[in-house]
């Protein structure tokens, strides 16, 4: 059992920073379920505001940790691993927001279970990491967080097994080949989604790592 805390001195704005950044990122996973669920309500770029304000909402964050970076002397947490996790962190609104984007513009038919049940992985995924930041602030276990990183990787595997359904569904679906190589990129794009959260969560592992 340690503290990172009492090792470091105690700032808790980065901690606050950074879980607001993780909560973000799950925000829009969740806005990202909702969109697929009601995709014949959207799919005008024009009714992107929420994802769009999302990332502009994280990226404020994002350039807060930057700036407070710059103003403060002795940080909680080591300034590369600050810096690692927030970038890690944005990058999957980020991801979200331009997958949505390409959905949006995509007028062919769209498998909306295939990708609703993707983005049910990607949501665990997020849930799993905000746990992990929420953590840092305290004094964390190892066990605690490796059973954490433990359900952010299953979460990541299962969703690489049913990507292997979707693809196997796509190439012996109703669909030509324009429409197939379409539907390939914005499935992996969702998969890349989680893979960020992967990152994210590797990167709070490593932190951990680093004291016990």
């Amino acid at each position: 059992m340690f503290s990172l805390s009492q090792l470091l001195g105690k700032d808790d704005k980065f901690y606050d920073l950074l879980e607001s950044s993780a909560e973000e990122a799950l925000t829009s996973t969740k806005l990202l379920t909702n969109y697929l669920q009601r995709m014949e309500a959207y799919r005008t770029s024009s009714d992107l505001d929420d994802f769009i304000q999302n990332r502009r909402k994280d990226k404020k964050i994002t350039s807060r940790i930057t700036e407070e970076l710059c103003r403060t002397f002795v940080t909680p947490l080591e300034r590369e691993d600050i810096e690692g996790l927030s970038l890690a962190l944005y990058r999957i609104p980020k991801t979200v927001e331009k997958l949505v984007e390409r959905l949006s513009i995509y007028p062919g038919r769209v498998p909306r279970d295939g990708l609703v049940r993707q983005a049910e992985f990607l949501t665990k995924a997020a849930e799993a990491v905000v746990f992990m930041v929420k953590q840092l602030r305290h004094s964390p276990s190892i066990d605690k967080i490796t059973e954490a990183n433990d359900r952010l990787q299953h979460a990541e595997g299962e969703a690489d097994k049913y990507m292997l359904e979707l693809l196997k569904d796509l190439y012996r679906g109703p669909y030509d080949a324009k429409e197939t190589v379409i539907l390939q990129e914005l499935f992996e794009m969702v998969e890349k989604s989680i893979d960020r959260c992967r990152d994210a969560g590797n990167v709070v592992f490593q932190i951990v790592l680093k004291y016990t």
